[in-house]
């Protein structure tokens, strides 16, 4: 284990809560056992719920029980169980394309996302995203080269809700995130049993089941326990099994006197594909297939080179994919020490791995002639061009494509804990809290490793011999590693917050805040040689240039790190009447470097200032709510693999826009939701290798929305329901220099679902039924253009149905 957690603050925490809640008598629900309800309620089969569109309940970004959707004065998105149901989402990060102001990348399968929030700028992965279950942060650092937080957690029908808090209050709380903070709320049990299990398949292979369970265990006790288990090889079929594994959640809650606690535990072992960019045609906005490769559903990677044995002699298996195998466990405890005083304990532990494996392309294919001479110098040509497996001559004329095998693994652990006190007096609520979070990764990286392939779906490795003599590739690889890491990184974050606030009048409150954190990081890290000839014989071109790991270490390049900031806000909400409220905010946000970042020297600490202006409608007829918001971002340093090593870019950034989100029920059973947003994003002061001050704010359009009608009636013992969603993204730049464009598109899904005698579901659902082409990744290991004609992207998947079969009980 690389960092020792005080034990005495790991098993103290829990214990003591029990022994509090042991000894209390029972008695009613306090405040987030009324969230708790909530929950519940959001988790009830549709026929059970009433409307909630007024009186949602909302935990994240509140300092303690939680408050009406209606009556937070920041932006907050909640989605419950049967939005999930409808929008069937294939990955974590892909239900976030339903939250205004993020930009979400599912492109790479159901992990590896990029997640990007209101204009601030990122390179890639989900570096100001948190993800929290039950209110704790899953693993404090938001993203880490290779791995972002929805690779360590599933949607599956053990969620009750999903609620997303963009800036505002969440650089106050739990890890202090100015972006954006995403809580999963588990489903709970109650004092009737009740469940359910579910069944589905798509047209591309997958077989998952769903289940959940959940009743009392005594007069003040319940509990729950559910999951999934899925496989199959994935729309981009790679001719193996390459999707495959499950999740199980359990939780137990305990209600007394003056409070309750809540006990959860969550094993996930699952893992897929990592989808990468593949070869397209692009002719200024218009795209098509590259011939022979399918853009929806086709991929590199086949049974030829699923397992390969890299230079050092290590077989590297390719259905390894991306994915997490870890637990997650946590304890919440609320108790009402005194009239008008609360403790609350938040404490969350997390172990285990991380790994990704994949394919990874170069650059865009062209005919092995025109390889040779543009890798290894004018005037190369080609002597001998065979398959490696079966052997046979190729052509000098047919397209290739270089790829590289990447290995990462990481070991990561973590232990969260945030305590508060709330004193209510009065109108006025005052919470103050500490928060500590210890964190670790270790890390083994093996980057470059390229082989030569037929630039084709499923492409096979070739051996290549030069006119001269000398020999490019052994096996299909024409290189070794190009970067490597042996790393062992810690964290630490100390925290202390206060935030109190005041109910002036019916109509008015304001509130304020401020957080104190300190944020330490440690790292040991052993040292590569490059361009290491490692047989020594120049004429073996495949081992040239080898990076290799040498045995000796040092500590980060600038030495540990350890810096403190400040964060602060401050807000007023009026409301109008109680279905109509408006909110303004300012806020000061701070991000800390963590481990990729100092590890490349970067030890810049960003931050946001954010100014907020909302306004809330809540009736029968319509529910929306808008937000005009200003972000002003300076301090930020993005690191980006560029030609397998990382290359750092630093400035700031400056956005005006505007989300909004509503739906509107003119008629029974009719309803449209709504959500939009708009965003003037430019960087400031920034540079990579040139001044990009002005332009376009990188994989971020200015225009992206969402429309979705849908239509339920009952008949008989029957319900049925129609929804489509038709969303549109707008025009953005893969690259900060804005010269790799990725067009607008359009997106249409739909579904049909069939609830009959209360008991048993039937749903049906259609993702990409345009099988449109939209790029969300051109190719980000090369700065500036691709050039015309064929490039690399990454698109969204192609056209697919899930069909479900569900009996709750």
């Amino acid at each position: 284990m690389a960092f020792q957690i005080n034990r005495t603050l790991l098993l103290g925490a829990a214990p003591l809560a029990l022994a509090i809640a042991c000894a209390a008598p029972a008695h009613a629900q306090d405040a987030a056992q009324a969230a708790a309800s909530a929950a519940d309620q959001a988790a009830a089969p549709a026929d059970e719920q009433i409307d909630t569109s007024t009186d949602d309940i909302i935990v994240v970004g509140t300092a303690g029980g939680g408050t009406r959707r209606q009556d937070a004065a920041f932006a907050v998105t909640s989605i419950n169980a049967e939005d999930i149901s409808r929008l069937a989402p294939s990955s974590t990060a892909d239900l976030l394309h339903s939250v205004p102001g993020v930009s979400a990348e599912s492109s790479g399968g159901q992990n590896g996302a990029n997640i990007f929030v209101r204009g601030f700028p990122s390179g890639g992965d989900a570096e100001f995203v948190t993800l929290q279950s039950s209110g704790v942060p899953i693993f404090p650092p938001p993203t880490l080269s290779f791995l972002e937080n929805t690779q360590l957690f599933r949607i599956d029908d053990t969620i009750a809700r999903v609620e997303a808090v963009r800036g505002g209050t969440g650089a106050l709380f739990s890890s202090g995130q100015p972006g954006l903070t995403v809580n999963f709320v588990q489903r709970e049990g109650s004092q009737t049993a009740k469940g359910s299990v579910r069944i589905s398949a798509t047209d591309f292979g997958e077989v998952r089941g769903d289940a959940w369970v959940s009743g009392p265990l005594g007069a003040n006790t319940t509990a729950m326990i559910g999951g999934y288990y899925a496989q199959s090889n994935g729309i981009r079929d790679p001719q193996f099994r390459a999707e495959k594994g499950g999740q199980i959640t359990a939780n137990i809650r305990h209600d007394f006197g003056q409070g309750s606690v809540l006990v959860y535990g969550r094993y996930l072992n699952d893992h897929g594909q990592w989808l990468l960019p593949v070869p397209v045609a692009q002719n200024g906005n218009s795209l098509s297939d590259f011939p022979g490769f399918d853009a929806q559903t086709g991929v590199l990677a086949g049974r030829e080179t699923r397992f390969s044995t890299i230079n050092t002699g290590r077989v590297v298996d390719l259905a390894d994919g991306r994915g997490a195998k870890i637990f997650n466990g946590g304890v919440n405890f609320d108790y009402e020490i005194a009239d008008g005083l609360k403790i609350r304990e938040r404490a969350s532990y997390m172990k285990g791995s991380a790994d990704t494996v994949g394919l990874v392309p170069d650059g865009a294919p062209m005919t092995a002639a025109d390889y040779a001479v543009a890798k290894y110098g004018a005037g190369s040509t080609i002597g001998s061009l065979t398959y490696v497996d079966g052997g046979g001559a190729v052509p000098g004329s047919t397209q290739v494509i270089q790829a590289g095998i990447w290995e990462v693994r990481k070991q990561i652990e973590s232990f969260v804990n945030d305590l508060s006190l709330e004193f209510k007096s009065g109108d006025n609520t005052l919470t103050v809290g500490g928060y500590f979070a210890a964190y670790s990764s270790d890390d083994r990286w093996n980057l470059g490793n390229g082989q030569l392939l037929t630039a084709e779906e499923h492409g096979r490795r070739l051996n290549l011999t030069l006119g001269d003599g000398r020999q490019a590739t052994r096996a299909g690889f024409v290189q070794g590693a190009t970067f490597n890491v042996n790393a062992q990184y810690d964290g630490r974050d100390y925290a202390a917050y206060a935030v109190d606030e005041y109910q002036i009048t019916p109509e008015l409150r304001i509130d304020g805040g401020i957080r104190w954190q300190r944020h330490t990081v440690t790292g040991r890290l052993e040292n590569n040689s490059f361009g290491v000839d490692t047989d020594g014989n120049p004429n073996t071109l495949y081992n040239n240039g080898t990076a290799v790991l040498n045995g000796t270490f040092s500590g980060l390049p600038k030495g540990d790190y350890s810096g403190s900031k400040l964060s602060w806000t401050a807000g007023i909400n009026y409301d109008f009447s109680s279905q109509v409220g408006a909110f303004a905010r300012y806020s000061r946000g701070n991000s800390f470097p963590f481990f990729d970042a100092l590890r490349d020297g970067v030890t810049i600490a960003p931050k946001v200032d954010s100014y907020e202006l909302g306004l809330k409608v809540s009736t029968p007829l319509v529910s929306a709510y808008a937000t005009l918001f200003h972000n002003d971002f300076t301090g930020l340093g993005v690191s980006r693999i560029i030609n397998n090593l990382p290359v750092i870019s630093i400035g700031g950034a400056r956005t005006t826009g505007i989300e909004f989100e509503g739906s509107i029920r003119p008629v029974q059973g009719f309803s449209i939701d709504l959500g939009a947003t708009y965003l003037d994003s430019k960087y400031r002061n920034f540079f990579t290798n040139i001044d990009v001050s002005g332009l376009q704010v990188q994989r971020q359009p200015k225009w992206q929305w969402r429309v979705t009608p849908t239509y339920e009636h009952d008949f008989g013992g029957a319900k049925a329901a129609v929804f489509t969603t038709l969303s549109y993204i707008g025009d953005r730049f893969s690259d900060p220099e804005n010269k790799q464009v990725l067009p607008k598109y359009y997106k249409l899904d739909a579904g049909v679902s069939l609830t009959v005698s209360e008991k048993i579901k039937l749903q049906v659902t259609g993702d990409n039924l345009t099988n449109r082409i939209g790029l969300t990744e051109g190719n980000p290991r090369i700065i500036g253009a691709q050039g015309s004609g064929t490039i690399l992207a990454r698109p969204i998947l192609g056209r697919s149905f899930r069909f479900s079969v569900g009996y709750s009980f």
